[in-house]
């Protein structure tokens, strides 16, 4: 559930986390008064590598039902971030190079394939105070992001991947605003198809041609509060929006030189966060709303289902509720998350595709010493699903009705912290035992002969490390 995205320190609200940056002059003036620019090279990387079986001899498996769950099952994943920062004394401004390639599981000492799953995750440049002081400029290819729940590894309210640029504007030291524009083209047959067809002019073979070729055009405005409390502490006040685009198209059909038009959609995200911190030792709590329609409600990347009688996603809806934070108090601590998720697509009938999905979970940490401690876990979460059921109406068209599902989940994990106490502090070691008991309805999930769909109970065992040092491209 967490398409492969690293966790990342918060930027401001309240939960800092310490970081190391290796830093090197990049280049080699003959003086720092009389060079163009000074640079540097910095190195960050978010990571996490995990080993982990189910003690039935089969490898480890994340066992939530729910699009967002407990991360003491992720799979391993690394994200190496390099970066190139200027000075240019002619216009006083800095800038900065980001390139962020990302692993995914499994690896070769894994598998023992000489192969890899990666992704660049970042590639852009970015400008501040280039002519006007507070004004940030980037292009290129991008992760933005808000602030998280780490415990979920959710970030409920802005999360996009774009190829664009966009802007940010600090009004104030309180006040920011930030806009951006960027393009995506999924790769999947509601955005592009290809034919072959006969070389032009009666040459030998063929051509490939793209049918269908459209690109899915994406806004967003951001604007953000802090209102200082006290020395340390405060609220953070967000309001967020996306407007979503999608041209006209044509698809050849099953049969050849027969086509389709597919209808322009459109869709659009509004949404909230309310946050307060302590300032003290990352202590906070945060509230959002989000609410997508149309497109929008099913996220960038997906070849979006259950489409209406128009063909279009227009009816398509997506409402999430969500919470996270966390306290600290001496050798004690306690990180909570619960969202509740509301999918609709466009079609008017019931069915798979349609969720109601909730989960609410707990992680209560006690330190011994400074730098080792144990944690608990406990989660619950509940998934509704439309099925079509073999009973009928009266007009003899089969009935939907909701399946029911249900997962508790119990997680034991002792750690050794190398930057002392703390919920956030990394790098750290660990040991995980995790243990998942679902109903009828959750096994019902799963197809036939799958050891999720015959079992009541599933086990997590494993030990792993996760870190994160000097990344920087998260922060909006």
């Amino acid at each position: 559930g967490d398409n492969s995205d690293g966790a990342a320190p918060r930027d401001d609200s309240g939960s800092t986390h310490h970081s190391l940056t290796t830093t090197a002059i990049a280049h080699h003036a003959p003086a720092a008064s009389a060079a163009p620019h000074r640079g540097t090279f910095a190195f960050g990387t978010y990571g996490r590598v995990v080993a982990a079986g189910d003690m039935r001899g089969r490898p480890a498996r994340n066992a939530d039902i729910t699009a967002y769950g407990s991360r003491l099952d992720l799979p391993a994943y690394v994200e190496l971030e390099f970066r190139r920062e200027d000075h240019w004394n002619k216009l006083d401004a800095d800038t900065k190079v980001v390139a962020t390639l990302a692993l995914g599981n499994p690896i070769f000492h894994y598998n023992g394939e000489f192969d890899v799953a990666m992704a660049v995750r970042n590639l852009y440049l970015q400008a501040r105070d280039l002519g006007v002081t507070g004004l940030e400029l980037w292009a290129g290819s991008r992760m933005l992001r808000g602030d998280d729940i780490y415990i979920l590894n959710l970030w409920p309210l802005d999360n996009l991947n774009t190829l664009g640029g966009g802007a940010k504007y600090q009004l104030a030291d309180n006040t920011r605003v930030s806009v951006h524009m960027g393009l995506a083209q999924p790769n999947n047959p509601f955005y592009r198809q290809q034919a072959q067809r006969p070389a032009p002019l009666n040459q030998f073979g063929a051509a490939t041609v793209a049918i269908l070729d459209r690109q899915h055009w994406t806004g967003s405005l951001r604007a953000q509060q802090l209102i200082h409390v006290g020395e340390t502490g405060g609220i953070k006040l967000v309001a967020y929006g996306e407007l979503h685009q999608l041209p006209q198209g044509q698809r050849e059909t099953a049969q050849p030189q027969v086509y389709e038009t597919l209808p322009h959609e459109s869709g659009y995200v509004i949404g909230a966060q309310v946050t307060g911190y302590s300032g003290e030792r990352s202590t906070h709590i945060s509230l959002f709303a989000r609410y997508a329609s149309g497109i929008a409600a099913y996220g960038a990347f997906a070849n979006p289902h259950g489409l209406g009688q128009d063909n279009s996603a227009n009816d398509a809806h997506e409402l999430m509720l969500a919470a996270g934070g966390n306290a600290e108090l001496g050798p004690v601590a306690v990180m909570l998350g619960a969202y509740f998720r509301s999918f609709r697509n466009a079609s008017t009938a019931l069915d798979f595709g349609d969720v109601d999905e909730g989960i609410i979970i707990a992680r209560p940490q006690l330190w011994f010493t400074d730098w080792f401690g144990v944690a608990l876990e406990a989660a619950y979460e509940a998934q509704a699903r439309g099925i079509i059921t073999s009973a009928a109406n009266d007009a003899g068209e089969p009935l939907p009705k909701p399946l029911v599902a249900r997962v508790a989940r119990l997680g034991f994990m002792p750690f050794v912290t190398l930057d002392g106490r703390g919920s956030y502090s990394r790098p750290s070691f660990y040991a995980i035992y995790n243990a998942s008991f679902r109903d009828g309805g959750a096994r019902a999930l799963y197809p036939q002969d799958d050891p999720f769909a015959n079992h009541t109970s599933e086990h997590f065992l494993g030990f792993g490390a996760e870190w994160w040092f000097g990344s920087t491209s998260y922060s909006r």
